[in-house]
């Protein structure tokens, strides 16, 4: 790297601030893997940053809290922050630069020009929150531009996400290979999640909630999507009379595709989806169910 007095420590990863101070840090970097992260890193984004270490000669982390992805009633002045931290566990895992920059540094005026999701972006998370796939594609595509990775490394927890992502490279001619990471989930079954830190010990209890219903769809597989989703309704009936109630948000079987509801004959594989809100906490989390039969 270019500037080693911006290292955090002698054998920590560069830290850079602003797009100059990146391209610098890039001039010779080789093949380069983007992990785009909002901080409050965790043991899930580990295993993003090891899958691009194999992959890439040189790998780059962005922390960046995107405003433009929450809507007004979200929790965008609530959700965790610690660089420090977050920098520590990027050197651990080797990361060669943390992109850090400021709000004003990734939108200096009024974003005019945006990147729309489509039809896709409108269901599931994109129904419960409006504009939320619009902000996410399109400080996905400035990180893109800014960083001009060879590949870049999304956690399948976000499923719908990921699938945007690589629409959106797909429709737009984007030269970066988009790799997929497998869900990491705690010893209980929690999916690994920035928002865990909100959860109290009686919340994260009922939280569990939503990957049982996951696996119950998941082992109903063999009887069709009717019995996918009644079984995993099955278990989050149960889960609304729990202390405190799992609230849920939606549930849906669904094409990877698309993202519209799996027909009653789907084969191949389908999403089981949940999202759901737990105390003060709103969760996400999904399974891929092979629908053979």
């Amino acid at each position: 790297m270019t500037d080693p007095a911006r290292r955090d420590g002698a054998d920590g990863p560069l830290v850079v601030r602003t797009p100059e101070e990146l391209r610098r840090a890039l001039a010779d970097a080789g093949r380069v893997g983007l992990v785009p992260t909002m901080g409050a890193l965790h043991g899930g984004h580990r295993s993003l940053m090891r899958l691009a270490r194999e992959r890439a000669d040189t790998v780059v982390v962005s922390v960046f809290v995107n405003p433009l992805q929450f809507g007004p009633e979200e929790d965008l002045d609530q959700y965790p922050r610690d660089l420090p931290g977050d920098t520590r566990l990027c050197g651990e895992e080797g990361v060669d630069v943390v992109f850090a920059p400021e709000t004003a540094t990734m939108y200096p005026r009024p974003q005019m020009v945006t990147v729309d999701a489509g039809a896709m972006g409108e269901r599931l998370e994109g129904a419960s929150r409006p504009g939320h796939f619009t902000g996410v594609l399109t400080v996905v595509t400035k990180l893109f531009q800014l960083v001009r990775p060879d590949l870049a490394v999304f956690g399948a927890k976000d499923a719908q996400q990921i699938a945007l992502v690589r629409r959106m490279v797909d429709d737009l001619d984007l030269p970066v290979e988009i790799v997929g990471a497998p869900t990491l989930r705690e010893p209980d079954g929690l999916a690994s999640s920035s928002r865990n830190v909100y959860l109290s010990e009686a919340d994260r209890a009922s939280a569990l909630f939503l990957s049982r219903a996951l696996r119950a769809g998941a082992d109903a597989a063999t009887g069709g999507t009717v019995a996918v989703r009644e079984a995993a309704r099955a278990v989050l009936d149960e889960a609304a009379r729990a202390t405190p109630p799992v609230e849920l948000d939606y549930l849906a079987l669904v094409d990877p595709a698309t993202f519209a509801d799996a027909a009653d004959d789907h084969r191949g594989d389908a999403v089981l989806a949940v999202a759901a809100r737990v105390g003060r906490t709103r969760l996400i989390d999904n399974v891929t169910v092979p629908l053979r039969t």
